[in-house]
C-alpha cells in the first residue's frame, strides 16, 4: 500500500472538512453538517483495501465519500444548497462510486447493506458507528451474513461516544467481541495506518468480517463546534511520521475548489 496516497487522501479531507467548518460557523452553511474531523485515515485506508466495494454509511460520511472518489465539486455543493441533489449531508449518496444515502433511521443502514449483498450486487462495506451497531437489527444482521456466508464487511467507527454519551455509560460489551460469538471473523484496532492495514488485510481474506476501530473525532457530533473531549489526532500523528511533500498543493487544490463553489452563491 502506498502510505504517500493514503496521506493525501485523508489530508485532502481535512482540509475539505476544515473549511466546511469555518462556513459552518459563519452561518454560510445552514443545514444539518456531521464533520468526518478526526476520522479521515480510516476512509483513506478503507478505500486502497476494499476500492470495489458497495457502500452503506451513514453521517459523518464525508471522508468515505471523498476517498473512494466522489466528486468534491458536488459535495460542496450540496452543502452550499448551489445542487440539486437534496440528500445532504447525512445521506450521501453516489451511483458512480456505489455509494447509497442513508434514511436517517441510526443503524438500518446494516441490514439493508446485508440484503443487498444476498441479493447479488457484490461485496459490501456496512459503516456504522458504535451507537449504531448497539441496534438490535445491525446485530440480527451479524448473524445473518455468517449464516449466508456474504461477502460483507461491518465497519465500526468507533469515537466513543453517542453524541455526548460514552460507551461505558451504555454498554459492558464490545462489538468484536459480540461479532465473534456470531461467527464473524472480527478484529479490534486504532486508527493508525500500520495497524488498520494489517487488520484489512486479513480481513479482506476472511469475509463476512468485522473491524472495530477505535477513533476520535475532533468536532461535536454536529456541526462545527469543538467538544470538551478529545483523542489524539492520527492524522497529525501519521503525518510527523511520514511529511507529505506535495500538502501545500493539496491545500491549495481545496481552497479553489471552495472559493469557486462560493462565487456561485
Amino acid at each position: 500500500m502506498n502510505i504517500n496516497k493514503v496521506l493525501s487522501k485523508a489530508v485532502y479531507c481535512r482540509f475539505f472538512e476544515k473549511r466546511v467548518q469555518q462556513l459552518l460557523n459563519n452561518k454560510t452553511i445552514q443545514v444539518p453538517t456531521y464533520l468526518s474531523i478526526g476520522q479521515e485515515m480510516i476512509s483513506a485506508v478503507m478505500s486502497e483495501y476494499f476500492p470495489k466495494f458497495k457502500i452503506f454509511g451513514q453521517h459523518r460520511a464525508h471522508s468515505t465519500y471523498l476517498c473512494y472518489g466522489g466528486d468534491p465539486v458536488e459535495l460542496a455543493g450540496k452543502l452550499l444548497g448551489t445542487s440539486n441533489k437534496k440528500e445532504g449531508s447525512a445521506s450521501i449518496s453516489s451511483k458512480e462510486i456505489g455509494m447509497y444515502g442513508h434514511s436517517g433511521l441510526m443503524g438500518d443502514q446494516v441490514p439493508i447493506a446485508v440484503g443487498a449483498c444476498l441479493a447479488g450486487i457484490g461485496s459490501c462495506l456496512a459503516i456504522m458507528g458504535d451507537a449504531s451497531g448497539e441496534e438490535d437489527y445491525a446485530l440480527a444482521s451479524f448473524g445473518f451474513a455468517v449464516k449466508h456466508k456474504l461477502p460483507i464487511l461491518f465497519l465500526v467507527e468507533d469515537n466513543n461516544l453517542s453524541i455526548l454519551t460514552e460507551k461505558r455509560v451504555r454498554r459492558d460489551w464490545n462489538h468484536h467481541e459480540v461479532a465473534k460469538s456470531f461467527g464473524l471473523k472480527s478484529y479490534n484496532c486504532n486508527d493508525s495506518i500500520e495497524e488498520l492495514s494489517q487488520v484489512c488485510e486479513n480481513a479482506k481474506h476472511n469475509l463476512p468480517a468485522l473491524i472495530n476501530v477505535n477513533t476520535n473525532r475532533r468536532v461535536w457530533h454536529a456541526g462545527g463546534g469543538v467538544d470538551d473531549y478529545h483523542g489524539e489526532d492520527r492524522l497529525e500523528l501519521e503525518l510527523k511520521a511520514n511529511p507529505l511533500s506535495n500538502i501545500n498543493d493539496i491545500k491549495l487544490e481545496v481552497e479553489n475548489l471552495w472559493d469557486s463553489q462560493l462565487q456561485k452563491l
